[in-house]
């Protein structure tokens, strides 16, 4: 019998300084320990939080920065099936529409860092980001996408489902060990 593995919510939050430099969590805690991943967290379920309010209080919690739903722009829905094994996850990607200004700092959940778009490929990054979401982030960025990816294999397997025009387009990487 295959084991069910739980479904996870949460959201990741793109946020940009003046410079065009992106604001990443170098992480101390599972899931994506030691790894670069934009801010971010769980929805909170036990009382229908919605994605986009999840977003703010995320940003609020880990930056201090307090933004209204207008300044979000939902970028991209990301679907996982088997992400490491443990759970599948639904992500909703969000972009803060206006430059921010957020002091590099430590926290619990790691150390806030701002980088600059050009050396995101050379960061410890968690492999869907790395091969799909960020390829597809600046592809569709101002605009919005929406992808599924297959992590259950040992082939990492994508598929575009939105836009329309691009729905269906696939990919396969090697899960590198």
């Amino acid at each position: 019998m295959t084991e069910v593995l739980p479904h996870r919510i949460a959201v990741l939050c793109y946020l940009f300084n003046d410079a065009g430099q992106l604001l990443l969590l170098h992480r101390r805690k599972p899931p994506n320990q030691n790894l670069h991943s934009p801010i971010g967290g769980k929805l909170n379920r036990e009382n229908g939080e919605s994605p986009a309010s999840c977003a703010v209080r995320e940003i609020r919690e880990e930056t201090g920065l307090t933004l209204e739903l207008p300044n979000l722009h939902l970028s991209g829905l990301v679907s996982e099936s088997g992400y490491a094994g443990e759970a599948h996850w639904l992500m909703f990607l969000y972009e803060v529409m206006r430059p921010v200004e957020v002091r590099p700092t430590r926290f619990a959940e790691g150390r806030l860092e701002w980088h600059d778009a050009c050396a995101i490929d050379s960061l410890n990054l968690p492999q869907t980001d790395r091969h799909v979401i960020w390829p597809l982030f600046w592809r569709y960025r101002g605009s919005f996408f929406a992808v599924h990816i297959d992590c259950a294999k040992d082939l990492m397997r994508w598929r575009i489902e939105q836009p329309s025009t691009d729905a269906g387009e696939e990919g396969c990487v090697a899960v590198e060990e």
